[in-house]
């Protein structure tokens, strides 16, 4: 456990940019998903409206540090190609 008391308020800070980090990955999961469900349902304008969506709030990960830039452009790329298959 943190002994002095800049260790400590580093614990506090640390705490609460994880909660704000969680928040950030979880919505852009949420956007993913919603990709993915569109795909899986077979709808290609949803699925194309959804990656629309979804291609910012990756890059905004990205922008804030949740995901390293090559992660965010294999899942932009990944998903732009399944979508661009469904044609």
């Amino acid at each position: 456990m943190a002994n002095t008391s800049s260790a400590k308020k580093m614990v506090r800070k640390i705490e609460r940019k994880t909660a704000v980090n969680k928040n950030r990955r979880s919505r852009m999961r949420t956007f993913i998903r919603r990709v993915e469900e569109a795909i899986a349902g077979g709808d290609q304008a949803a699925a194309q409206a959804a990656l629309k969506a979804a291609q910012p709030e990756i890059m905004r990960a990205v922008g804030k540090g949740i995901l390293h830039r090559n992660t965010g452009s294999r899942k932009v790329s990944r998903l732009s190609s399944r979508v661009k298959a469904m044609a």
